[in-house]
């Protein structure tokens, strides 16, 4: 009788996650954060294009701004800080 031969298992390679936009604005916004930090500490910027666009104080303005801009395109926004965000709580009914 012969002996089996055992073969490795084949490679096989995963194409990488498709990204959606809105994903690399928010990887742009963590890649970002640091520079921001010292320029925009405790504001509000809008990512897109992977580069801020606009920044202000109040987020819901600054979406309007930047839809009025660029169109109603996914954008990251967010608040430029070094603290994790506050719990959100919601009562149950």
């Amino acid at each position: 009788m012969t002996e089996a031969l055992t073969l490795p298992p084949p490679e096989i390679s995963t194409p990488p996650a498709a990204t959606t936009k809105w994903e690399r604005e928010y990887q742009a916004f963590i890649r970002l954060l640091p520079t921001l930090l010292q320029t925009h500490r405790g504001k509000f910027v809008a990512i897109h294009g992977e580069q801020v666009v606009d920044s202000g104080d109040d987020p819901i303005a600054l979406i309007k701004r930047v839809h009025a801009r660029y169109g109603y395109v996914p954008i990251h926004v967010d608040q430029v800080t070094d603290q994790p965000p506050a719990p959100i709580r919601i009562p149950l009914l």
